[in-house]
């Protein structure tokens, strides 16, 4: 699943590439590219100006010359493309958008493999889009309240690793990010959070924004085609990884190979030996 590094050089590109463009036309081709609840179908928003586009953690944003936007989720492997004459034409389209900005046209698509992302039209809220009000501000936030993480994180008695992939908490930190985290930080991802001191959890929340921030730099981490960017080329991350997805490979660290174990409905993976209950 997209995580914040790679949502937010989504949102980059679309910055680049389609703010000021207004929207010519408008179609969704699957039965769940719009979500149930947008407030009205996507050819709605024909004529509509982009003036900027917005994240909230994993939630991005298309604000309008209007007083709804459109909201996106990435889900699994959603994934915005704008069209390019020297590419082969783009896979599972579950909706396109048709824009100009003077006499410059661009087509820009949602592409989704599994079908998990979606689409919304949707109101703001205090200027959030209404489905990300839950969410909890993300560590590049300029309003992020780095202290008072820490102290909720502390409170809690479940496993630091669901603490940290707790939206509600602090954002953006999905699997990947997390066994990265914590690897850095040397906790285990099973260590019951009130259980850490200040000092300890305060080295973790610092680790999430430096490997997400150094993710970001790289465009995100791409193991397949299911994450690229607007301009379809992936992200290089997946070669600093350390920790997640290098079951059995020694520890950069120490040497140990890493170990892979269930948690939840994912996997967690560590270094048995820096890393230790």
């Amino acid at each position: 699943m997209p995580e914040l590094p790679e949502v937010e050089t989504v949102r980059r590109g679309l910055v680049e590439l389609v703010q000021g463009y207004t929207i010519r036309s408008a179609q969704d081709f699957h039965a769940r590219a719009l979500k149930p609840t947008s407030l009205a179908p996507l050819h709605n928003l024909v004529g509509a100006k982009i003036s900027a586009v917005n994240r909230r953690g994993k939630f991005l944003w298309f604000t309008l010359n209007r007083d709804e936007v459109l909201v996106a989720h990435l889900g699994m492997s959603g994934q915005f493309l704008v069209a390019h004459p020297d590419r082969p034409a783009a896979k599972h389209v579950r909706a396109r958008f048709n824009l100009s900005r003077g006499l410059r046209s661009r087509e820009l698509m949602f592409v989704d493999q599994r079908t998990f992302g979606w689409l919304s039209i949707e109101p703001l809220v205090n200027g959030i889009a209404a489905p990300a009000t839950h969410i909890a501000l993300d560590p590049f936030d300029p309003n992020f309240d780095k202290q008072a993480v820490i102290t909720q994180i502390r409170s809690r008695k479940a496993a630091i690793k669901s603490i940290i992939l707790n939206q509600e908490i602090m954002s953006g930190v999905g699997n990947i990010y997390a066994d990265e985290s914590l690897w850095r930080a040397k906790i285990h991802p099973e260590t019951p959070s009130n259980q850490l001191s200040a000092r300890k959890v305060t080295s973790l929340v610092d680790y999430a924004a430096e490997v997400m921030s150094e993710a970001l730099a790289l465009g995100g981490t791409s193991f397949d085609a299911m994450y690229i960017n607007v301009n379809g080329e992936s992200g290089f991350f997946d070669q600093s990884l350390a920790a997640y997805g290098q079951t059995g490979k020694p520890c950069p660290r120490c040497g140990r190979p890493i170990k892979r174990i269930a948690f939840g409905n994912r996997s967690s993976h560590f270094c048995p030996r820096c890393q230790t209950k």
